[in-house]
């Protein structure tokens, strides 16, 4: 009888025990799920209920990132601006929206990215970073179609399967020029920043200008021309964001961020007709409250104040000016002879006019 020598190979050994495992959680996921529900199939083609934590992690396209309020005025100020200008470039009715705003990871943007587009990679020269402009292929024949005098309410032939000739990608070249002078123009109350253009790219795989892991913002607009267009993609990775994301914090709304010139003119307006009551005080003298106490009906009180001896206009308890007093008609006047602001510290009050 031949006896035979095993080698233990503890791999495999570990291998066939996660797989045992793994075996057990798909079959106790199986039973949890409802009865004849389709399995949700991944990006990966790998069903939902067989995919690890790794997977998950990997495929999660949204992230949690801090909120930066601002970016929602900088986005609502952009629309307003490249409505004028897109309808100067195309002398044509323009409707801009913005679709949404989300946090992305950037490789999974890239990924998802419909083919042909037109990348336009923008360079942020004071903030020394890049930011993406993503024409997608419906814009992109409406807007060559458009400039080169195509009838209207006629959708643009769309070729699939070829990209796009030198031509076609310099019309749409024209508006992604226009569009980044409008993004630096939205940004120049809060932070200067100039976008300029670096290249323009077809291939995803050439515009990687951060981390496929790497956070970052993506603005989605939706531009219709005389009811047709298409989808534009503003990819700005966080990294780029950071020399301005305290400014990018700030909670205030406005026209001009953080100012209304509006409700600035009505305040001033209200507060110059708002009438206040203004104390003229003759004279004042500090009395002990015994003093007070004895006070009876017809007594006199003498406070030392002469006609040439200063008046302290008083208003809400705090002193606004001194003047002096006189008569104006059948009334007491004073004139205001010098603001309590002009005094300075430590010098003799002497009205004006004397020696």
């Amino acid at each position: 009888m031949t006896s035979r020598s095993m080698k233990f190979d503890p791999e495999a050994w570990l291998r066939d025990d996660i797989e045992a495992e793994w075996a057990v959680v798909r079959e106790q996921m199986q039973r949890a799920a409802p009865q004849g529900a389709p399995a949700r199939e991944t990006k990966r083609g790998i069903p939902a209920s067989e995919q690890t934590g790794i997977d998950a992690i990997i495929n999660a396209g949204l992230v949690s990132s801090e909120r930066l309020p601002m970016l929602d005025v900088v986005f609502d100020r952009l629309v307003r601006l490249m409505t004028a200008s897109l309808r100067s470039l195309t002398s044509d009715n323009i409707e801009i929206s913005v679709e949404a705003v989300a946090s992305v990871r950037f490789g999974r943007f890239l990924n998802d990215m419909p083919l042909p587009s037109l990348i336009g990679v923008a360079r942020a020269q004071e903030w020394d970073n890049f930011a993406l402009l993503v024409v997608r292929p419906e814009l992109a024949f409406t807007i060559v179609d458009v400039l080169l005098g195509g009838r209207r309410g006629v959708p643009p032939a769309h070729i699939g399967g070829r990209g796009f000739t030198a031509i076609e990608t310099k019309l749409v070249t024209r508006m992604v020029g226009a569009v980044l002078n409008d993004l630096g123009a939205a940004f120049e109350p809060l932070s200067p920043v100039t976008f300029a253009l670096d290249r323009i790219e077809t291939n995803p795989r050439f515009a990687g200008i951060a981390r496929p892991t790497n956070a970052a913002v993506n603005a989605r607009f939706r531009v219709e021309i005389d009811e047709r267009g298409g989808l534009l993609d503003l990819v700005i990775p966080y990294a780029t964001l950071e020399p301005v994301r305290e400014l990018l914090l700030q909670r205030f709304m406005g026209e001009k961020f953080g100012r209304d010139s509006i409700w600035e003119r009505h305040l001033a307006s209200e507060l110059h007709r708002t009438r206040v009551d203004v104390e003229a005080v003759l004279g004042e003298q500090q009395m002990t409250l015994a003093d007070v106490m004895t006070f009876k009906p017809g007594q006199t009180i003498l406070f030392g104040t002469r006609e040439t001896h200063p008046v302290t206009l008083r208003c809400g308890g705090r002193t606004v000016g001194h003047g002096r007093m006189g008569r104006c008609g059948n009334r007491v006047a004073v004139r205001l002879t010098d603001r309590e602001t002009e005094r300075q510290p430590g010098k003799t009050f002497r009205p004006r006019g004397e020696d």
